[in-house]
C-alpha cells in the first residue's frame, strides 16, 4: 500500500521502517542487491527524494552499502550488526576462529539438551542444503549454506541472547568463511557436519559441543 503521510520527515520514517523490515524479515538477505530507486518510488508510492533519504539513512546506520554504478545491497540485519562488521572487519581471522569456537561450543551443547522436534526438522534441511551447496562447488552459495546451518544450531539452543548476538556477528563470520574457503572448494578440505547435527539428536551435550569446536578452529592459515 502507498505511504500517503503529509509530512515529509514522518513519511521517511515510515519508509526507514519498511524497508529495514524487508532486511530483518529476511525478504532482502545480506549480500543482495535491493530493488532500484525508481522501483521503490513505484512500489511504495512515495518521491524520489523520500526514498533517497531512507536508503542513505540505512546506508549510515550499516545495513545498506551504496555501490555508484552498481546499486545498493544489504550489508546487515540490524543496525548493531552494521556496526560489528565495520569494527571487525579486519580482524585477526584466528581471533575470528576463536570467536566462533566460544559461540558455536556453548550453542552446540544447549541445542542437545534443548532441540524440538521442529528444531531437528530445520538442522537436517540445512545440512541437506549445505551438502548440495558442496556438491555445487559454488563458493559463495556454500558460504551461506554453511552459516545458516550453525544459525540453526545456535537457534535450536533456545538462548535469545546467543541467537541475536550470533545473528550480529553474522557477517563476519560469513567474512571469515569466505577468507577460510576461498574462491574454490577444495575436496580435501570438506567438514562433515553430520556428526554434530546426530549428536544434537541423540541429546549428546559433549560431542555437539566437541565437534561445534573443531570445526570453528580448523581453519587455513
Amino acid at each position: 500500500m502507498p505511504l500517503t503521510s503529509p509530512r515529509r520527515s514522518a513519511l521517511a520514517d515510515q519508509v526507514i521502517a519498511q524497508l529495514r523490515g524487508q532486511i530483518t524479515s529476511g525478504e532482502w538477505p545480506v549480500g543482495s542487491r535491493i530493488p532500484t530507486e525508481p522501483e521503490l518510488v513505484e512500489r511504495l508510492g512515495v518521491a524520489r527524494n523520500t526514498v533517497r533519504e531512507a536508503v542513505r539513512a540505512l546506508a549510515h546506520n550499516g545495513l545498506l552499502d551504496i555501490r555508484q554504478g552498481s546499486g545498493t545491497y544489504v550489508l546487515a540485519t540490524s543496525e548493531l550488526a552494521g556496526v560489528m562488521h565495520r569494527r571487525f572487519a579486519d580482524a585477526d581471522p584466528a581471533h575470528v576462529a576463536e570467536l566462533r569456537s566460544a559461540l558455536e561450543t556453548t550453542a552446540a551443547r544447549l541445542a542437545a539438551q534443548r532441540r524440538t522436534d521442529a528444531d531437528m526438522a530445520i538442522l537436517d534441511t540445512a545440512l541437506e542444503r549445505r551438502e548440495r551447496a558442496w556438491d555445487s562447488g559454488h563458493a559463495e552459495a556454500f558460504v551461506q549454506a554453511d552459516a545458516s546451518l550453525h544459525q540453526a544450531v545456535v537457534a535450536a539452543s533456545h538462548n535469545d541472547i546467543l541467537a541475536e548476538l550470533y545473528a550480529d556477528l553474522g557477517e563476519v563470520l560469513r567474512d571469515f568463511l569466505r577468507w577460510d574457503v576461498g574462491s574454490r572448494l577444495d575436496p580435501e578440505q570438506h567438514l562433515d557436519h553430520s556428526r554434530l547435527i546426530e549428536a544434537v539428536r541423540a541429546g549428546d551435550a559433549g560431542t555437539a559441543a566437541a565437534e561445534a569446536g573443531s570445526y570453528a578452529t580448523r581453519c587455513r592459515s
